[in-house]
């Protein structure tokens, strides 16, 4: 069942997670970019594929939450945090930032048509089972947080083996490397690297 407006100030009942993953980022476009890339390779080492479903939906997610992590919960020298978990057939992704007195209205806000921003939290509501926010623990800041609900048992992606090289296949790169070399003799580089 999806939210409408976050259930502000709890965090939901708490997960027992299989996996996790969790790291800290500075607050800069370039730091939202990583946590977005480092969810998807994570997902996808889980057994949720780039491809599918599952990792595009989590990574969208990230991204917005990452953006405003960085865009309104942004102090000066301080870093975010992500904590992604999968566990019981539920993967959260979790934003801790700094700012504790900008926090999140109780409903996504409404937008023209023709505004340029202000769409993320719409997103992340429509995307995820369920999302909030909630204070965080100890320190000021908040935490925001989405979940989605995935299959049990995620299957590992089949390990990576390269291909065997074939006959032609080495004859080609023997063949390059030979000329590369040819070319590289100092008494061939008045020649524009040809043999005459």
């Amino acid at each position: 069942m999806k939210s409408a407006t976050p259930p502000n100030g709890h965090m939901p009942q708490h997960l027992a997670p299989e996996r996790e993953f969790t790291m800290r980022f500075t607050s800069t476009p370039r730091g939202a970019r990583l946590a977005r890339r480092l969810v998807s390779h994570r997902l996808n080492d889980w057994g949720h594929p780039y491809t599918t479903p599952v990792n595009e939906t989590l990574t969208l997610i990230t991204a917005e939450l990452a953006a405003n992590a960085v865009r309104h919960g942004h102090v000066p020298g301080r870093d975010f945090h992500l904590h992604l978990a999968l566990g019981e057939g539920i993967v959260r992704v979790e934003v801790t930032d700094t700012r504790a007195e900008k926090q999140l209205p109780s409903s996504p806000p409404v937008t023209d048509s023709l505004s340029e921003s202000g769409r993320g939290l719409l997103l992340v509501a429509s995307l995820s089972d369920d999302w909030g926010v909630a204070p965080r623990r100890a320190t000021p800041g908040k935490t925001v947080w989405a979940e989605l609900h995935v299959q049990q048992g995620g299957h590992p992606p089949p390990p990576r083996v390269a291909p065997k090289p074939t006959a032609v296949d080495l004859l080609l790169t023997t063949a390059s490397l030979l000329r590369d070399d040819l070319g590289s003799r100092p008494e061939d580089a008045r020649h524009g690297g040809r043999r005459q």
